[in-house]
């Protein structure tokens, strides 16, 4: 009896566990419509064009323009497009869930095939809502899939810290070899937690950034509310550095589905 009553206490606190553990869907686009993104969802991002975004990238970010953002059977694409102005040479979208869709920690999972080609910069990233600890990168950047073109063969996952940033060549990352992801659909994912950034490619982690103990702002900023991007830029200081194919194009990134989970409470 005592060996039994033991057997029934392990499987009872294993349930409770899991349960606690337990992740809910709180925000979710499967692309089940035809037209422009779903406006009570998705934004566009087009605050940084006059300055180039920082990366000295070559895109122009559109608003409302189904040529670089549409969604049709199934799956939204986002193009970017060669144009005939010397001052706008591509255009391109990047859009985001600021105001419609911000977490603070959860499961974030993005079913998608990348768009390829030399010079082509797609990416599937969260950016803080409120920059609570100051600007870029002080607030942190969580980047969940980064693909460069002229590097078909790799996939890479980042954090952006005040301590930890590609400006002072320090940021966290990890490169993960995929050969297909601009001809194959992958999952991207990223469990985040109070203590750690996990990253899964196909359910199986690649990369994980943990908080340092007593770490402050400037190694954990990762404590306010996020939102998620998806953009597919062009050139820039490190998609640009071998130039830009233009036989590349158009080059369309395609989304399956996007799907934001946070944890349950004990019930």
């Amino acid at each position: 009896m005592v060996k039994v009553g033991l057997i029934l206490l392990f499987v009872w606190a294993l349930n409770m566990c899991s349960r606690h553990e337990a992740y809910e869907l709180v925000w979710h686009d499967e692309f089940n419509y035809i037209g422009l993104p779903d406006s009570a969802k998705w934004s566009y991002d087009t605050q940084g064009n006059s300055s180039q975004w920082g990366n000295d990238e070559s895109q122009f970010y559109t608003e409302g323009n189904a040529e670089n953002a549409w969604v049709q059977d199934g799956k939204l694409y986002i193009t970017a497009v060669p144009t005939d102005k010397p001052e706008q040479p591509y255009t391109s979208a990047r859009l985001i869930t600021k105001g419609k869709g911000e977490w603070k920690y959860g499961k974030v999972e993005v079913c998608a095939k990348v768009a390829g080609g030399q010079g082509i910069w797609p990416a599937i990233w969260m950016l803080p809502a409120n920059n609570v600890y100051g600007a870029w990168p002080a607030s942190g950047e969580i980047d969940i899939m980064e693909y460069l073109g002229y590097a078909p063969d790799s996939i890479y996952c980042s954090v952006h810290t005040g301590a930890y940033n590609h400006l002072d060549h320090t940021q966290k990352s990890k490169a993960f070899h995929l050969n297909d992801a601009a001809t194959s659909f992958h999952v991207y994912g990223m469990e985040w937690s109070e203590n750690s950034c996990q990253f899964f490619i196909d359910g199986r982690k690649v990369f994980v950034f943990d908080k340092e103990a007593r770490a402050g702002s400037e190694k954990w900023p990762f404590d306010q509310t996020f939102y998620l991007i998806l953009n597919v830029a062009v050139g820039g200081h490190w998609a640009g550095k071998y130039g830009v194919d233009e036989s590349a194009f158009p080059s369309t990134m395609e989304i399956d589905y996007v799907r934001v989970y946070q944890k349950t409470s004990a019930r």
